[in-house]
Order: structure tokens, then C-alpha cells, then sequence
């Protein structure tokens, strides 16, 4: 993989595409999930639960890519659309971030890709009324096979109905998935910018019994993925990373910036924020 990879799906083409791409619209839902809404790559759908006594809801956007298919993680490698949702302009709602579970690494011919062959939750909060209304949003991810193709769909819910048990569970399985807050056994040390600001180093603990190096995926200004590392073990599981950065804009200002860190270590990852002074 480049040591710094750039999305290269041009925002004006992508502005370009929505204006002759069809927009698809699940029908109105009288429950907590909408329809399925359906593309030649996959299908998706959002899934939300009953407000909270704040008016915040649990929700997540559920991506079934076709066999074949993949959609894309927050950073999406070298080409690709990262997953947006937002409410429809005159919407009482705010939608928070999506957040994302650990991604797999896709080789496709000389393309790598950061995203999900299988079927995936993206879980996020709903913030408005708390009484019946109905929620209109839009979402757009990409789907890709030979070629990426964009797929956007409108989805209106009436929030007026108990959210079902299979609802609740598609959401904590959603959560489960996500990557850990840093712990104990599992976290960043410390780190620190070369004094040519040309390398990234990173101390980390890894969990106890992590036979092989991690996976660092390092997200720095948007469309900029940092992944190429030297890893050194050191003792009692600490691990010292050398990340190259050189990829980066000409005079790039560090201070006040924050980049986000996701390390994948076996069966578990973590995830947590680089915030440069």
C-alpha cells in the first residue's frame, strides 16, 4: 500500500453523478427500520429505536453489498465514497457521525481498498423530538465490483412505533463491533512527529497474546490514510511504530489538528485520537 492514500473520487464529479443519478426512496415505514432499498451492487436500509428521555435514538445504517460487491470504510483507500447520512434540509433532527467497525484491507488488481465484502452496521444517534414524527434522511455510499458506482436513497420513517427485538439487536450487534476505547492492555502510549515532521512515531501496547504485528491505519487530513509502519517489539508487549508521513500537503500546519488512530490486533481493535498541540 502507498505510504498516504488519497481518495480520488473528485468531489465536483461526485456532485456530478448525484444530479443525473436517480434518487431512490424507500417507501414511508410505520416502523422503527425502513425498507430495503435496493442498487445492482447491495442494498441498505437505516434501523432506529425508541428516544431516550434526552430525545436521542440509537440508529444504524445496515449496507448488504452484493456477492462480489464492497462498500467503504471512513477512509476508503484509493478510490472510493466514504458512507454519508444526513436529514433532509427542514429536518427537526440532527444526525451524529457515522461510526465505523474495524475495516478489511481489499486488493483489486493494483488497487487497494479499505471497507466490507459482507454486510455491515454503521451505527449513529438521532437527536430531535421525542413525540411522534417522522424522519426523512439520505444516504450515499459507494459500492464497487470492476468499477464504483454511487448509490443514493432517501429513507422516511414514522417514529411512532416500539422499536422491535430484532430491531434492538441489530443495534447492539453494531456496537459490539466497533472498536474498543483504549484500556490497559490495549492502548497509545505516547507519540510524536520526527523533527523533519516526515515520520510519525507511536508507542503502543498490544494485547497480551497477539501473535502477529498489528494492523496501525492512521486517518490524517481528510482523504489522506497512512498504513505503511515499521514496528519494533519491545518488552512486556509494548510495541514501538515508525510511520512515514511524508505524503503529506507542503507546509500541512500540525498544531490543533487531530488525526484518528485505529490499531487491529487479532480478534480485537482500538481506536483513539492523536491530538497535536
Amino acid at each position: 500500500m502507498k505510504n498516504a492514500i488519497y481518495c480520488k473520487f473528485d468531489p465536483m464529479l461526485r456532485l456530478a453523478l448525484c444530479a443525473v443519478l436517480p434518487m431512490l426512496t424507500a417507501g414511508p415505514s410505520h416502523a422503527e427500520t425502513t425498507p430495503w432499498t435496493l442498487s445492482e451492487g447491495g442494498r441498505m436500509r437505516l434501523v432506529v429505536l425508541d428516544a431516550n428521555a434526552a430525545g436521542v435514538r440509537e440508529a444504524a445504517l445496515q449496507i448488504e453489498p452484493a456477492p462480489g460487491w464492497l462498500t467503504y470504510w471512513r477512509e476508503p483507500g484509493d478510490s472510493g465514497i466514504p458512507p454519508q447520512v444526513a436529514p433532509a434540509p427542514d429536518s427537526p433532527f440532527v444526525l451524529g457521525p457515522l461510526s465505523f467497525p474495524p475495516p478489511k484491507t481489499l486488493d483489486l488488481g493494483d488497487m487497494r481498498e479499505l471497507g466490507y465484502d459482507q454486510a455491515v452496521l454503521l451505527p449513529l444517534t438521532i437527536t430531535g423530538p421525542s413525540a411522534p414524527a417522522q424522519l426523512t434522511a439520505t444516504a450515499f455510499i459507494g459500492l464497487c465490483r470492476n468499477i464504483c458506482i454511487p448509490f443514493q436513497a432517501e429513507f422516511t420513517v414514522d417514529l411512532d412505533g416500539a422499536a422491535s427485538a430484532e430491531e434492538t439487536a441489530l443495534i447492539a450487534e453494531a456496537k459490539a463491533r466497533l472498536p474498543e476505547a483504549p484500556s490497559a492492555d490495549f492502548a497509545l502510549g505516547k507519540f510524536a512527529l520526527s523533527p523533519d515532521r516526515t515520520t510519525l512515531h507511536l508507542e503502543l501496547r498490544a494485547p497480551a497474546g497477539a501473535r502477529k504485528s498489528p494492523e496501525i491505519l492512521v486517518s490524517g487530513p481528510s482523504g489522506y490514510l497512512f498504513s505503511d509502519s515499521r514496528i519494533t517489539r519491545l518488552s512486556d508487549g509494548l510495541l514501538s511504530v515508525d510511520m512515514p508521513i511524508e505524503k503529506l500537503p507542503h507546509n500541512y500546519e500540525f498544531k490543533g489538528k487531530t488525526w484518528e488512530l485505529l490499531v487491529i490486533a487479532g480478534s480485537r481493535s482500538m481506536e483513539t485520537t492523536l491530538a497535536f498541540d
